[in-house]
């Protein structure tokens, strides 16, 4: 029965009959075969039923059949004794809404379902808060992580929440490589202290959010600069649950930033190294700026000038009327135009004094085109300033081929290394080392030697950047400073480059034909390999030994392994010992003649270690090596019996020929050499009188009492004694008459210009005249030319040594020379 009006005084059951019909509840109840025994008014309405009676019906005769097709099984599962509770959809007059539906089974006392009691709950309200949720949450999320700058979410210990696609480009990882990382983990260890700074303020609530500059470290390896951006999220009791992270990419920015600065630095170096003075100034003629030369030059210094008018600074006079001239400056700036150079004016210095100048001055733009100052250069043309100017450039470059020498060198590595350190750089150092050099210089001679290094400069200059500075510390060394590189590739691509431009012949001369050349570089970055500049030169020349040991015509790039170079004497004294128990060693001869007999009256014994026709090691590597060791006195006992032997061999076959052996300064202080010596002339049957032992000054002078009395021991054995490149050293001349010495060997180095530099000349005559008064030979050695030897001959120097009759050879090349009988033609015994 419904009710229309509240029962009077009803029982208990009337009265929920009446709530039941007039409450809003969506309330049903059906039996175990699904017919209704009842269902509320709100029921029937939210269910879309129009038929009130509906009591002893099915559900399925009375509902949407599709529903019922999606409700059936929840039905069953209640009507087996679970509550179900599900959400469903139902269209209507007004559309789509949705409830949850409720199914509780109806047990008696002994747990048989008697029937379902369906409650119903409208969801749609919320389902439309929960769709709006969702698309809000998509719409973030796509903004998220397809935002143009990269964002993260963080949290409080570093880990990654979520990251966006653009912050994985970035720093080059894929999603889940990045999310398996800490913001820790990537960034740039200078950076990590004051990023953690920040954090530690922001979780103690010091601050609302931070930015900072600072680096990742991307995937590959490099630096990449960000602009971050930090706050951080708090749940509703104020703890932290994680950071919003904006990284933006700058690295761009800082590079353009850097290459102002680089030339910025550039320019200011320019300015305070150029030969000329510069001065600059506003539009109104007030200075700027002024480098060193003008300062020296006006008396007035740079904190002193700037700001003041131009014409206190720069004040020209007429060299005859002393009237004053007008300012160039003047005119450039006005006229926007470039005034030519002034050759008739002085400066008048602070202090009062005169300095004759040619200048130029010239109007400065900004990048509009709009002249925004003026700049005036000038320089001193006296004689005086000239001379100066040549002889600071000569104390800093070297004249053969006029690049920067090591004082130089030295100078601007320390300033790239201040620089790099100021602003976290690398900077790199090549050690450029000429193969094979020497051979080259013996063979061809000294002045085909200095073409040839003369068109490696150029060479290496074309094949550098150029900010780069190339320098020759001496020899055939070359070393490239590369005051900034981004990486070691930079340095190895200008290596390539330097190997690559060598790699033509190169023509030394219409008589000579073109020479193939080849390099061993060593490279040393700085900070990777060193802290300061003497240390970068030191291990690039070590890396350079390291590249010749690896077969030369190459580069090494300096590691710790290497040891400062001990590695590489390591293994030279290694090998070396290898060399003389495999009898490696050998001996080259190079002919001594005399040229007024017109023939060859003897050979000096040179030391060499080959394969193939090729040096393993030249001279000047392995024996200051053999010297360290020890090596040195077996090495030279071997060399001075070999050179006894085959001189002994060539008397018996051809002739007497005298045979001449440098003994080292070890070698000879040994105390067992005068007993070795004795045992050779011994052992391979040479006459005393053909052996020749050539010392050097140092070895004499330094020996005391002890080498004095052991000259004489030996020249009593017959032995003769001749004092090695002679006049070069320290000997007093008062000293070889108490030296039983027999022969003055006159040093390559006076030999080269004697044919047409006097003071050669002199010099030689000097020493020819010299060793004649006191009853000793004289022989010349480097001997190249016939003019340097029609001088000799004409001096009195008969005995000569060098490339114009014979470079060093082997045993059996040099038998085929003395094989030749008649030798009475001087021009027979020219190589």
């Amino acid at each position: 029965m419904r009710y229309s009006t509240p029962p009077a005084n009803g029982s208990s059951s009337d009265w929920s009959a009446y709530l039941l019909e007039r409450a809003p509840a969506m309330i049903a109840y059906v039996d175990t075969t699904t017919r209704y025994r009842y269902a509320s008014p709100a029921y029937l309405a939210w269910m879309n039923i129009h038929d009130a009676d509906v009591v002893g019906r099915r559900m399925a005769d009375v509902i949407d059949p599709a529903l019922y097709a999606r409700i059936e099984p929840d039905l069953r599962a209640a009507l087996a004794g679970t509550v179900m509770v599900v959400e469903r959809s139902l269209r209507n007059s007004v559309g789509d809404h949705y409830a949850q539906a409720t199914f509780s089974p109806d047990l008696d006392d002994d747990g048989n379902v008697l029937g379902l009691v369906i409650l119903l709950a409208d969801i749609s309200g919320r389902r439309v808060l929960e769709a709006r949720l969702k698309e809000s949450e998509r719409r973030f999320s796509q903004a998220f992580r397809y935002a143009a700058i990269g964002m993260a979410l963080v949290l409080p210990d570093g880990r990654w929440l979520q990251v966006n696609k653009a912050l994985c480009a970035m720093l080059g990882y894929d999603e889940d490589a990045l999310m398996a990382t800490t913001f820790q983990d990537i960034t740039h260890p200078d950076d990590l202290a004051a990023d953690l700074g920040f954090v530690t303020n922001l979780l103690s609530g010091e601050h609302l959010s931070y930015q900072m500059e600072k680096r990742y470290m991307h995937r590959d390896g490099h630096v990449v600069h960000v602009q971050l951006s930090v706050s951080l999220v708090r749940d509703e009791h104020g703890e932290p649950l994680y950071f919003i992270s904006q990284i933006q990419d700058i690295s761009e920015r800082k590079a353009f930033e850097d290459a102002l600065f680089r030339e910025r630095e550039l320019a200011e170096v320019t300015l305070k190294s150029i030969g000329d003075a510069v001065i600059t100034t506003d539009t109104q003629l007030v200075v700027t700026s002024i480098n060193p030369i003008a300062e020296a030059m006006t008396g007035w210094s740079q904190h002193e000038a700037v700001g003041r008018p131009m014409d206190d600074i720069f004040q020209l006079r007429d060299p005859l009327t002393r009237r004053p001239i007008p300012n160039p400056l003047i005119m450039a700036v006005n006229k926007n135009s470039i005034v030519g150079l002034t050759t008739d004016a002085i400066l008048v210095h602070r202090n009062g004094f005169d300095s004759p100048i040619e200048d130029s001055a010239a109007p400065i733009h900004d990048h509009a085109g709009n002249v925004v100052g003026g700049v005036v250069v000038f320089h001193d043309v006296s004689e005086t300033r000239a001379l100066a100017l040549k002889m600071a450039h000569l104390a800093h470059h070297d004249t053969l081929t006029g690049l920067p020498n090591r004082a130089l060198l030295t100078s601007r590595m320390e300033f790239a290394v201040t620089v790099a350190a100021r602003r976290n750089q690398r900077a790199a150092l090549l050690f450029v080392d000429v193969d094979h050099f020497k051979q080259i210089n013996d063979s061809l001679g000294h002045a085909a030697g200095d073409t040839l290094l003369q068109e490696v400069a150029r060479r290496i200059r074309g094949a550098v950047r150029p900010d780069d500075t190339v320098s020759r510390l001496g020899g055939d060394e070359f070393v490239v400073l590369m005051p900034h590189i981004d990486g070691p590739g930079d340095a190895s691509a200008v290596a390539d480059k330097v190997l690559a431009a060598c790699s033509q012949a190169v023509g030394l001369g219409v008589d000579a034909s073109a020479l193939t050349i080849s390099f061993s570089i060593g490279i040393s970055v700085y900070p990777d390999d060193a802290e300061d500049a003497e240390s970068l030169l030191r291990n690039a020349d070590t890396a350079m030994y390291e590249a010749k040991m690896q077969g030369r015509n190459g580069y090494r790039f300096f590691n710790p392994s290497m040891n400062e170079r001990n590695t590489a004497r390591m293994r030279i004294e290694v090998a070396l010992r290898k060399a003389l128990a495999r009898n490696e060693l050998s001996l080259h001869y190079q002919p001594k003649v005399d040229v007024e007999l017109g023939t060859i009256v003897g050979a000096e014994a040179l030391l060499r270690w080959q394969a193939d026709g090729e040096d393993v090691y030249s001279p000047e590597e392995f024996i200051p090596v053999a010297e360290d060791c020890g090596l040195i006195v077996p090495i030279g006992e071997w060399a001075l019996r070999e050179a006894c032997r085959q001189a002994e061999t060539w008397t018996r076959l051809y002739r007497p020929l005298s045979v001449s052996v440098n003994v080292s300064a070890l070698q000879f202080q040994h105390t067992r050499f005068y007993e070795s010596l004795r045992t050779v002339l011994v052992e391979t049957g040479l006459h005393p009188t053909l052996l020749e032992l050539e010392l050097t000054e140092r070895t004499v002078m330094e020996g005391g009492d002890h080498i004095a009395e052991l000259l004489r021991k030996i020249k009593s054995l017959g032995v003769a004694l001749s004092l090695d490149d002679f006049g070069t050293g320290y000997c007093s001349l008062s000293y070889l008459k108490h030296f039983p010495i027999d022969i003055l060997k006159i040093d390559r180095a006076f030999i080269r210009d004697v044919a047409w530099d006097n003071d050669s000349a002199a010099i030689v005559g000097a020493i020819v005249a010299m060793g004649r008064g006191m009853n000793k030979q004289v022989l010349a050695e480097g001997v190249e030319s016939m003019e340097q030897a029609t001088f000799l001959g004409a001096a009195g120097c008969s005995q000569m040594q060098g490339f114009l009759f014979g470079k060093p050879m082997t045993a059996r090349d040099f038998e085929e020379r003395i094989s030749v009988v008649d030798m009475g033609d001087p021009t027979v015994i020219q190589d």
